[in-house]
């Protein structure tokens, strides 16, 4: 890797540590091709991305920023695992590493804060935005629902009696 490329890798890094919402730091030690391509599909579906980068270049990549507390993180060959919703990375990670022991979470940080291990841990347990999404939709339209089925029994009513009558009256 030239001079240039180094330089570009540090700026992209820079840039990552900045600007996203989650980024989780694993060793990756023993994971094959094969897996390794499986966990970067595996983030690249669920909106994120997986960067492996020399240690020395990620620390530069830090200076300036406000997660320089993440270079103890990087030691021993780390991938930097990242996405811009604040659970997606986390959430996958962890299951992953769940299903493959060689993939190790060492730490990570979500917006300015650095997170141990069960830091990341917790926030995977958390429900993503989606979810949160859906639960306010519920929440919001659970009374609006209630108000129409409210509005619309008495007329419902009247209109079983109203066929009781005629059944009634068809009968006899």
């Amino acid at each position: 890797m030239d001079r240039a490329a180094k330089e570009e890798l540090v700026t992209q890094l820079h840039e990552v540590f900045q600007n996203t919402g989650v980024i989780v730091v694993a060793h990756y030690a023993g994971l094959s091709v094969a897996q390794m391509t499986d966990y970067r599909n595996r983030m690249r579906d669920a909106g994120g991305k997986v960067k492996v980068a020399k240690n020395r270049l990620a620390k530069i990549a830090l200076e300036g920023t406000d997660l320089a507390d993440m270079k103890d993180f990087l030691t021993g060959p780390t991938c930097l695992s990242y996405s811009e919703d604040p659970i997606a990375a986390a959430k996958v990670a962890v299951e992953y590493a769940k299903t493959n022991e060689k993939l190790v979470i060492v730490g990570g940080a979500m917006g300015k804060s650095v997170l141990d291990a069960n830091g990341v841990k917790a926030l995977a347990a958390l429900p993503s935005l989606d979810e949160l999404r859906g639960k306010i939709v519920g929440l919001i339209q659970a009374p609006m629902v209630k108000i129409v089925r409210t509005v619309n029994e008495p007329g419902a009513q009247l209109a079983r009696v109203i066929q009781a009558k005629s059944a009634q009256a068809d009968a006899a």
